[in-house]
């Protein structure tokens, strides 16, 4: 069973930055590609961003194209999700997930996923 655990989040003004981070422990996190979703109140749970098993095959959902970054190190079994140029909009539930997969096309469907953190709540002022 490999378990999730998602940390950096906070209040920020926006224009501000953060820095999330998803430990995981469990053997397969290396064999796995890693997705970034994020929940707002009132809405359903929405896709951010994509790496594949090895770091590549990175995707974004047009929103924060170009202002999030994510990127994996799999010696420390931890993905990150770097938010630059926040916006209010960005305030929600941001989760991560896995899939124990190493076929690397877009999966933006949270059904698709096998295992999930428990959210870190980032939360951008205006």
């Amino acid at each position: 069973q490999v378990q999730l655990v998602e940390s950096g989040g906070g209040l920020v003004q926006a224009g501000g930055s953060l820095r999330l981070s998803c430990t995981a422990s469990g053997r397969t996190f290396s064999n796995s590609l890693m997705g970034w979703f994020r929940q707002a109140p009132g809405k359903e749970r929405a896709f951010v961003a994509q790496i594949g098993w090895s770091g590549g095959n990175i995707y974004y959902a047009d929103s924060v194209k170009g202002r999030f970054t994510i990127s994996r190190d799999n010696a420390k079994n931890t993905l990150y999700l770097q938010m630059n140029s926040l916006k209010p909009e960005d305030t929600a539930v941001y989760y991560c997930a896995g899939k124990e997969t190493r076929w690397p096309w877009l999966r933006a469907d949270a059904n698709e996923y096998d295992y999930w953190g428990q959210g870190t709540q980032v939360t951008v002022s205006s």
